[in-house]
């Protein structure tokens, strides 16, 4: 497997990370994940606006344009002949004694990515999933794609633990976001979704979910869901990257609606997947 390196494509086994990288340190970078179809990336004008908006934002200055670094990251499937799956990439601050201050300018960021596996969750899909209700008790600027992400693991831990698909996040009475997904819950066939501010990600799934929903005529209102409201919805589900949308059916042991997918999800779950194969079309 090729991994690309600092600009420079090696084979797994020559790569080495240095210990005193500040992303092993204190998780100083950020990261995205960029999902694959038919040997082409879906959505990587976004993914790539993303990734440069999140390291503007913890001041790291990228060594290479957004432009460069969609060459590279192309060349790096083709070397790997990736048909479908991802592409991991990170951005650490650099290599330099341990210290909490930014080093100099004399040190580089670090910046990573490689191919990883990723298929679609067929049977998620198709039957919904259970989520588990927990406090987020992240940081406040979860805007960013932090390489900190010590809260999202210990919430999708707990999920797991309670035989949960995911979790689903709230702050006080109001909903958030899932570990590592973002939520939405349609009531009356209007779909809600927690607006877009520093307390979630901005998904790139969620930025096509919404796209499509205005050219669809289905309406979408980035408003705050409250706790006690998810037992009045009709239907719910969460988008990501990985997951694309997923129906959920359960949160905690409330079943939404009827328990079973609904026709506003299963309408967003055609239209994604029509999507998909329409922009394989445009680059083919």
């Amino acid at each position: 497997m090729y991994i690309l390196l600092n600009g420079e494509f090696k084979q797994k086994n020559e790569v080495s990370i240095d210990f005193e990288d500040r992303g092993y340190q204190f998780g100083d970078g950020v990261y995205e994940v960029i999902r694959v179809y038919n040997g082409s990336y879906f959505a990587m004008k976004e993914h790539m606006e993303r990734f440069v908006r999140s390291a503007k934002e913890i001041k790291i200055v990228l060594m290479h344009s957004a432009e460069e670094l969609t060459g590279m990251l192309n060349e790096l499937i083709q070397k790997n002949q990736v048909h479908d799956g991802a592409v991991y990439m990170q951005v650490t601050r650099g290599v330099t004694g341990r210290k909490h201050l930014f080093p100099g300018k004399d040190v580089t960021p670090q910046i990573v990515a490689y191919p990883i596996p990723c298929s679609k969750p067929v049977k998620e899909q198709e039957k919904g999933i259970k989520l588990y209700l927990m406090e987020d008790i992240r940081w406040l600027r979860c805007d960013i794609k932090s390489l900190n992400l010590l809260g999202n693991v210990l919430a999708k831990q707990e999920a797991y633990e309670n035989k949960a698909y995911e979790a689903l996040l709230h702050r006080g009475e109001h909903i958030t976001e899932g570990s590592s997904s973002n939520f939405y819950g349609v009531k009356n066939g209007t779909i809600y979704t927690h607006p877009a501010n520093h307390l979630i990600l901005n998904g790139v799934t969620r930025m096509k979910v919404a796209d499509l929903c205005r050219k669809n005529g289905l309406t979408l209102a980035e408003e705050m869901l409250k706790v006690d409201g998810l037992k009045t919805l009709d239907e719910a589900f969460i988008t990501s990257t990985t997951s694309e949308v997923i129906p959920v059916t359960e949160i905690d042991s409330m079943k939404v609606g009827k328990g079973v997918p609904g026709p506003v999800t299963r309408e967003l779950q055609r239209l994604f997947e029509e999507m998909i194969h329409n922009e394989e079309k445009v680059i083919g």
